[in-house]
């Protein structure tokens, strides 16, 4: 019996190795999972009719409202790679269906016709392609519809998508699942190993002159910034250089707690905090929390939580750190040293104080690295952070003060107390006339 070699991201081997109720790749774009997806689509169907299996293999979108939007043309250019795909199916313009006639391959929007999937007869596999903004209904209405089922077999629901929102109904069906029927994998430009020359232009050319969008584009990240983030392009170069990762806090060194403070009404500012450790001329950056409406004992819970007690930590606050809170009458300042702590409260700087911050932040952020874990939160916040713009005059106002205004703040005020570290010349023992 003559055998065929597929060629795939070696990301993509595991996930079409052994049985699955759903198989689904994630990622950015030029990882090479549509391509991939439609190949086994039609490799599959090709082992369905050997087998002397006949069905219907679908392929689904959110929105189609033609054959031009579905994922035809991908399925035909995977069909045109493989000679004995080729030979088996017949390619027209608006159809693909084997030469046998067990198999042909049916296109659907999910949008509008869901409800004719169930009279689309007997259906083999089910791909998914874009399927971010696949709603919660569509999907539960698709599903039952894939149950048919024969010896070492049964239907299965495929599906690619570029991630967007974390709360999208993909991202919680299946991404997020602990079910061991559903395998899956992350995969970027980088585990292409065809990753075209012109996407690569076009990938530097994001990095470069896109960077709020270059995530979401070509890391398969969420959607978490905005254009003109001030800090969009130094996560993104972060993140390609691996200074986003595996950063956990030095045991022997100081752990540095900086906040921007918030307070404890319903509608008060938020409280942030970044656990920071200056290690020569690192900056890491180990953790992160934030709180709205809490009062000081219950940041002081979460920083006993992490192990950040007096004899390791010390709080650096901003100038009003000083300040009586409106509730409690007492100052952060004065708290926090009573609850044992050592505190810095860093002077005001005056007019333009946010715009040092940033251009202070920005010189220094190729010395700064992430623990990934604990950081997301946070970091959502500097992607988010941005310039308010007079749209009818085309001026910027300076920062919004918004949602991500405050940890940002609080990361710049942490680079506003980083200082170079000494360098001391070799001790001269006959200049101190010790010989």
């Amino acid at each position: 019996m003559a055998t065929a070699r597929i060629k795939l991201p070696r990301k993509l081997i595991p996930v079409f190795d052994g049985p699955a109720d759903v198989r689904y790749a994630h990622g950015g774009r030029g990882s090479g999972k549509t391509r991939s997806f439609a190949k086994m689509v039609a490799v599959r169907g090709y082992m369905f009719g050997m087998a002397g299996i006949s069905g219907i293999l679908l392929c689904g979108r959110q929105f189609m409202n033609s054959l031009d939007d579905s994922s035809l043309e991908e399925c035909k250019r995977a069909i045109e790679d493989e000679p004995f795909l080729k030979a088996y199916y017949e390619v027209g313009d608006k159809y693909i269906k084997s030469k046998d006639g067990r198999i042909s391959f049916a296109f659907a929007g999910l949008d509008r016709n869901i409800a004719s999937i169930k009279s689309k007869g007997r259906i083999l596999l089910c791909w998914v392609d874009e399927a971010e903004p696949v709603t919660d209904e569509a999907w539960s209405t698709l599903i039952p519809t894939l149950r048919e089922e024969g010896e070492d077999w049964n239907a299965e629901l495929w599906v690619t998508w570029n991630p967007k929102r974390k709360n999208a109904p993909v991202e919680k069906r299946f991404r997020f699942s602990k079910n061991p029927r559903i395998k899956g994998v992350e995969i970027n430009w980088r585990d292409n190993p065809k990753f075209p020359a012109k996407l690569e232009r076009d990938r530097q050319d994001d990095l470069e002159q896109r960077p709020e969008q270059y995530d979401h584009i070509w890391e398969g990240g969420y959607v978490t910034t905005l254009e003109g983030a001030y800090f969009a392009k130094h996560l993104a170069k972060a993140k390609e250089e691996g200074r986003i990762g595996f950063f956990p806090a030095d045991p022997l060194m100081t752990i540095r707690l900086i906040c921007d403070i918030g307070g404890t009404g319903a509608k008060a500012d938020a409280f942030a905090m970044w656990a920071v450790q200056f290690i020569g001329r690192e900056i890491r950056v180990v953790d992160y929390y934030e709180a709205v409406g809490q009062p000081l004992d219950a940041h002081l819970n979460w920083c006993r939580k992490q192990g950040y007690a007096p004899d390791r930590a010390q709080f650096w606050l901003p100038h009003d750190g000083s300040t009586q809170d409106k509730v409690y009458d007492v100052s952060y300042e004065s708290a926090l040293k009573k609850a044992g702590y050592t505190v810095t409260v860093v002077p005001n700087q005056g007019k333009g104080a946010a715009m040092a911050r940033i251009e202070r932040t920005r010189v220094l952020f190729p010395q700064i690295r992430f623990h990934e874990a604990t950081t997301e939160a946070g970091r959502a916040a500097l992607g988010w952070y941005h310039e308010k713009r007079d749209q009818e005059r085309g001026i910027g106002l300076g920062p919004e003060h918004d949602w991500s205004s405050h940890g940002s703040d609080a990361f710049g005020l942490g680079c506003i107390i980083w200082e170079e570290p000494r360098e001391y010349a070799p001790l001269n023992y006959r200049q101190t006339g010790i010989v």
